[in-house]
């Protein structure tokens, strides 16, 4: 298989930078696989798993929170509001995060705001609780 440029950041660092045969992650409208010579292409990034298939055919799998992706003249760039390679999720972390989010949305007294923040902490942690699962 043929491959293109890819260069993963976030704002802890760079996370990938060099060839590789394809990419498959969530944007806000679902997923997206992208290879060799696909076409100019731009959109926002959802919460969801990112699996990077570098050129020798080695896979990796992420959890990507959100962002952008932009493909332009044969590269593709992913700008990631967070983004976690599943040997380095820390999974008591993600587990703590996801109790102390269940426990706000069964808190009777919990206002909107919490709900909200929550929920999202909850969605978070599901996914990062996915990819980790797949070490």
């Amino acid at each position: 298989m043929t491959s293109f440029y890819l260069q993963i950041v976030a704002p802890d660092g760079k996370k990938y930078a060099g060839m590789a045969e394809k990419i498959l992650l969530r944007t806000i409208n679902g997923d997206v696989c992208i290879l060799e010579r696909h076409t100019d292409y731009i959109t926002a990034l959802g919460l969801g798993e990112c699996r990077v298939t570098d050129d020798k055919g080695n896979v990796r799998s992420a959890a990507c929170i959100g962002g952008m992706l932009l493909v332009t003249d044969g590269m593709a760039h992913v700008v990631a509001s967070a983004f976690e390679w599943a040997d380095e999720i820390d999974t008591d972390r993600v587990e703590a995060s996801y109790q102390r989010a269940r426990s706000i949305l069964q808190d009777k007294q919990a206002t909107s705001t919490d709900v909200k923040l929550a929920e999202a902490r909850l969605r978070r942690a599901l996914v990062r609780k996915n990819v980790a699962s797949m070490r």
